[in-house]
């Protein structure tokens, strides 16, 4: 089940974002994001257990997939899919999606690239040593 993101789960996103990266909790601070109409965090619950959430914020007809995160035991079960989905289905026409992926990351790329994600930028050693793909979709 997919539902906007409750003060009692940021325990769990907190956990979860640890695999983006290790100072998640330190750099991210789901309860000022939270307070904003901007930011847009949403998760996946199965068993009341939280094992994916997808970030994003909204300004005008601009949109910022900022993370999405299913656990490991839990991928290639469209979960992934499911989440995306669901953001693109609450946008509105001429909403321009945009994010930044990992030029290593090959699941992700295909999970964005099934949903006509292009890509438009690339930005050496975002990642560090690695490069990012700057990808953008149009609703």
């Amino acid at each position: 089940m997919i539902r906007k993101v409750e003060e009692k789960d940021l325990e769990s996103i907190y956990k979860l974002g640890t695999t983006l990266h290790v100072n998640y909790r330190i750099i991210t601070n789901l309860n000022e994001i939270l307070k904003n109409n901007i930011n847009h965090i949403y998760v996946y619950e199965q068993d009341n257990k939280i094992i994916g959430f997808i970030h994003y914020t909204k300004l005008y007809n601009s949109v910022d997939l900022v993370d999405i995160v299913v656990k490991e035991q839990y991928q290639n079960q469209k979960i992934g899919t499911n989440l995306i989905d669901y953001m693109i289905t609450n946008l509105e026409c001429n909403d321009r999606i945009y994010l930044e992926v990992n030029t290593n990351n090959q699941k992700a790329l295909n999970l964005y690239q099934k949903f006509g994600f292009k890509i438009i930028n690339i930005r050496k050693n975002y990642y560090g040593i690695d490069d990012a793909y700057v990808m953008e979709r149009v609703i």
